[in-house]
């Protein structure tokens, strides 16, 4: 299945870092090999970088390796095609605007017969199950909602309600940012660490690179890092529980539930584990 990786900053921060190790599982060190995508927030707007090539292989890629883009919310995806042919319009994250500001959207997983009635507010360009989840999403935000941007704990309540509908149909990973905050879900794997002062020295497990943060960050940054597999070696990562759901604001988790998996669902992705 596919990778993921999101950043959450009290302060605004590059990551190329964590790219740099991130991008090599795109075929590098890892199979994951049918496209990439980067998307980093400036305000209410996000700047998107997309492409169908092999991430350890793409320029564009490489550009977003030295190229340290500061940022307070990143999401980036690497693509291992379940549903959707291996085209541009497949490749998270996928953006879509509400209540004046871009939502950005990425997903590890395969949601089985999920073929939704959607109003017309927020339809797919693709054809993957992971766009048509965004867009139900976005679409139960409005009509929940209204015109009305909800605050922070009434839209991790809302979210939390439709991902419990969602992983009916399979395994459902993601990560949803609206550039205040940050909501990342564990159906089958996923870590996190926040890093503040005073930051240590972290060595990447997929590229022999390592980076003292205490030469760059400063008392008052915090970061917290979300991805499908630890990126580093010798830092303590934390798991999410299967199930759990958190919200990430000012590079600090701030909610957390757990919600329910049927157990059938369960089953098959642990089968579905031990096959990769």
């Amino acid at each position: 299945m596919c990778q993921l990786l999101g950043m959450n900053c009290a302060t605004p921060t590059d990551i190329t870092f964590s790219f740099t190790g991130f991008a090599a599982r795109g075929g590098g060190t890892d199979h994951h090999a049918d496209g990439f995508g980067i998307a980093f927030y400036e305000g209410r707007g996000a700047r998107c970088f997309l492409d169908n090539a092999p991430s350890c292989q793409s320029p564009v890629a490489d550009l977003i390796k030295r190229y340290p883009i500061k940022s307070r919310n990143v999401i980036a995806h690497i693509r291992k095609a379940t549903q959707g042919a291996v085209e541009l319009e497949n490749s998270h994250p996928f953006v879509r605007e509400l209540w004046g500001r871009h939502w950005l959207f990425a997903h590890n997983g395969d949601l089985k017969s999920f073929s939704p009635a959607l109003a017309g507010d927020f339809l797919p360009i693709g054809q993957t199950d992971s766009e048509h989840a965004f867009c139900y999403m976005m679409e139960g935000l409005r009509r929940r909602f209204g015109r009305a941007e909800p605050d922070d704990q009434d839209l991790f309540s809302a979210v939390a309600e439709m991902t419990a509908e969602l992983t009916r149909y399979g395994v459902f990973n993601f990560l949803l940012a609206n550039g205040r905050c940050m909501l990342a879900h564990c159906s089958t794997s996923l870590s996190y660490i926040t890093r503040a002062w005073p930051f240590q020295v972290a060595h990447l497990v997929d590229t022999d690179v390592t980076l003292d943060f205490s030469h760059y960050a400063k008392q008052g940054d915090c970061v917290s890092v979300i991805t499908t597999k630890p990126l580093t070696d010798n830092e303590t990562w934390i798991p999410f529980r299967t199930g759990e759901l958190m919200m990430f604001i000012d590079g600090r988790a701030q909610s957390s539930v757990r919600i329910d998996i049927p157990e059938a669902i369960q089953r098959s992705n642990q089968a579905n584990l031990s096959c990769v």
